[in-house]
């Protein structure tokens, strides 16, 4: 924290670069990924589910209001989650902490899959 006293300038700078670089790499991780409107469209329309009140021309263009906002504030939030941890001087880099519980999580998830899997569908 007294670094970012100590040279305002280039805390300011590590800010708008972390947010920002973490906005765009959001956005372009969805289009690479197959999270994109057009691949979200496609999906549903092979489900056969629709969006009330909208027709089905139009699904891809709604989808496209919302998703690439929507990543782009995640990106945000988890570069501001990176940013707090590295300024409150977290053991470790925000980024590492944040990998690290994400991985935690992912084998969690993994876990409880597999734990309902072997239990079966009631439990037994």
């Amino acid at each position: 924290m007294a670094d970012v006293v100590a040279n305002p300038f280039h805390a300011l700078f590590y800010v708008v670069f972390m947010l920002s670089a973490c906005a765009l790499f959001s956005k372009t991780w969805i289009e690479v990924s197959g999270s994109s409107a057009r691949d979200v469209a496609r999906q549903l329309k092979e489900q056969q589910m629709v969006m009330p009140g909208h027709r089905e021309s139009n699904l891809e263009r709604e989808l496209n209001r919302y998703i690439p906002t929507a990543a782009a504030f995640g990106g945000v939030c988890i570069g501001a989650l990176t940013v707090l941890a590295d300024f409150m001087g977290a053991i470790g880099s925000g980024t590492g902490i944040l990998l690290a519980v994400t991985i935690i999580y992912q084998y969690f998830e993994t876990f409880e899959k597999e734990r309902a899997t072997e239990l079966g569908f009631f439990g037994f």
